[in-house]
């Protein structure tokens, strides 16, 4: 890990304030939260960045104390990581950043029943219970990816549009489907071309690799690519600069990376869910035992539209992509 388990103890000091003393000494009174980032760790520009900042809304709204710890590699230590934080009385949250926790987080949550355990984008295992510990978070990101895929293919000059994902998996290939279900919905004769970075976690942390493959995707003819790969995003956005078209961010809004260049981000309200679900701890109504989704209705689950991208989308597209918006709350229209 990027901080390891022999300096968690620094690590804890600076984060509440340089004291000399670590959260296991519990002299502030304060409950202390924990968290395990996803591979590619804080600065990713997207995933991890998102927890880290409903993270740092916990400690200065809530008054919680709070500590991290960053893979290393591919994120092998996930299961390690995790006990460390379990194993100190004083933290009683624990936060896993990604769906690669589901298992071990799993695991921790029916090993230490006392504490409580989240993880973003949680997986259970089919027909497993949830410990009731443990809260699943989700968000409907294949309905974001259809809203990607339809401003897309409402705004593509060329007629292709491109994808490109980290690690090949279930939930990335939601991210493909929907875009390419949505760009299809209100444009059936765009063409979609998809495009992995790897197998494994380190998928998620390959931003020369994610260049790589937007370069080849732009070179086809692509004008607008759906990046849905972490860190490795970053790559991509930076090819869309360069060749002069444009890109679609997640998790956040990616829009700062290229001003001019990023046509719209799919967001999650990461940062809400964290500070909310801290929140519930505190007053004692935390969500164990089931899956939390939360999705375009209250949009937990957006695309951003601000003065910053409004030219680059145009008043006639953002109607009719708020129209499709509401057809699915609705349940007129299916994007699953």
């Amino acid at each position: 890990m990027k901080y390891s388990f022999t300096l968690l103890g620094i690590v804890i000091m600076l984060l509440v304030g340089c004291s000399s003393q670590t959260p296991s000494d519990d002299i502030s009174g304060n409950m202390t939260v924990g968290m395990v980032f996803d591979v590619g760790g804080r600065g990713d520009k997207s995933f991890n960045d998102a927890a880290y900042k409903g993270l740092e809304m916990s400690r200065d709204s809530l008054g919680v104390d709070i500590v991290y710890i960053e893979p290393s590699g591919e994120g092998a230590d996930r299961e390690a990581a995790l006990r460390q934080l379990a194993a100190d009385p004083a933290i009683e949250v624990i936060f896993g950043v990604g769906l690669l926790f589901s298992e071990d987080i799993s695991t921790m949550a029916e090993e230490f029943p006392e504490k409580y355990f989240v993880c973003i984008d949680y997986q259970p295992k089919a027909g497993a219970m949830i410990p009731r510990n443990l809260s699943g978070i989700a968000f409907e990101d294949k309905r974001g990816s259809f809203l990607a895929g339809a401003l897309a293919g409402l705004s593509t000059k060329s007629g292709t549009i491109g994808f490109i994902g980290g690690m090949e998996s279930n939930i990335i290939k939601r991210f493909e489907n929907g875009f390419s279900a949505g760009a299809k919905y209100v444009n059936p004769d765009v063409k979609v071309i998809s495009g992995y970075i790897g197998m494994t976690g380190s998928a998620f942390a390959n931003p020369a690799k994610g260049k790589e493959l937007a370069l080849g995707q732009y070179a086809r003819g692509v004008d607008i690519i759906y990046q849905a790969a972490g860190l490795s995003g970053v790559g991509v956005v930076e090819a869309a600069r360069e060749t002069g078209n444009l890109v679609i961010g997640t998790d956040r809004d990616q829009g700062e990376l290229a001003p001019g260049y990023v046509l719209t981000s799919i967001t999650k309200a990461i940062d809400r869910t964290v500070f909310t679900t801290v929140e519930q701890v505190q007053s004692g109504t935390f969500h164990g035992g089931r899956m939390n989704v939360f999705g375009l209705d209250g949009r937990y689950t957006d695309y951003v539209y601000n003065t910053n991208n409004a030219s680059l989308i145009g008043d006639d597209v953002h109607v009719r992509v708020e129209g499709i918006r509401q057809q699915i709350i609705d349940g007129e229209l299916s994007a699953d």
